[in-house]
């Protein structure tokens, strides 16, 4: 009786360690979400929409409903970090595109940082983009 428990015992031990195996390869790991811009130009001016793209660099599928809880603009490309200006999100349009509101107040390259959460996931998408602004 012992060895009929033992080896069942010992089989659903092997079961749910090949699941949990199964489970943790299918997942993706963070590094595998990045942004990508829609456009890397833009005319200087008040209320330009900004628009990137979060893919999944795995299946090159956009993500979309990803939380983005931190934003800057500012001119760190140009060595001017201090020229910051205000980013404000917008509805989006297709899923996995995300839009914000900004202002270009001079030419030249904008440094658009963001920080994301995707669903499923842990850890933070982090992302630099330049943008460039021109007349």
């Amino acid at each position: 009786m012992n060895r009929f428990n033992f080896a069942h015992a010992a089989w659903a031990a092997f079961i749910v360690a090949a699941f949990a195996g199964a489970s943790t390869a299918a997942m993706a790991d963070i590094k595998d979400y990045k942004f990508e811009l829609v456009g890397e130009t833009i005319a200087a001016g008040p209320d330009k929409v900004i628009t990137v793209r979060l893919v999944n660099t795995k299946t090159g599928k956009p993500v979309p409903d990803a939380v983005i809880f931190a934003t800057r603009l500012d001119m760190a490309p140009d060595a001017m970090q201090e020229m910051v200006t205000k980013v404000t999100p917008m509805p989006g349009g297709e899923p996995g595109t995300y839009k914000f509101k900004a202002t270009f107040g001079m030419e030249g390259r904008w440094q658009l940082s963001l920080g994301a959460k995707v669903q499923g996931e842990t850890g933070t998408v982090d992302s630099k983009l330049v943008i460039t602004a021109q007349k």
